[in-house]
């Protein structure tokens, strides 16, 4: 049988952490933003994507910001991925 997950544990050791708090602030407000200007709804399966995660320096600056599926921004997690021009 697998072990079951402390998750008190996890948010102790990890995600209340100082700088992952900042973190998850950072990206709630890149939402909320986005939210104000239209671009996304609550519950609409899109995510906002930093092109360079916050976690390797990048910002909530429009340059670095896009509006992507879920499963994509899912599965790129913390890569940083450049954005190709049209």
């Amino acid at each position: 049988m697998a072990k079951k997950r402390d998750y008190k544990k996890e948010y102790r050791d990890f995600h209340g952490k100082p700088k992952q708090i900042k973190l998850r602030n950072m990206r709630n407000a890149a939402r909320n933003q986005a939210m104000k200007e239209g671009k996304v709804k609550k519950g609409d399966g899109k995510h906002i994507d930093h092109i360079k995660p916050l976690s390797k320096g990048g910002t909530n600056g429009k340059k670095n910001i896009r509006i992507v599926s879920a499963k994509t921004n899912l599965r790129k997690g913390a890569k940083y991925s450049r954005v190709r021009k049209k």
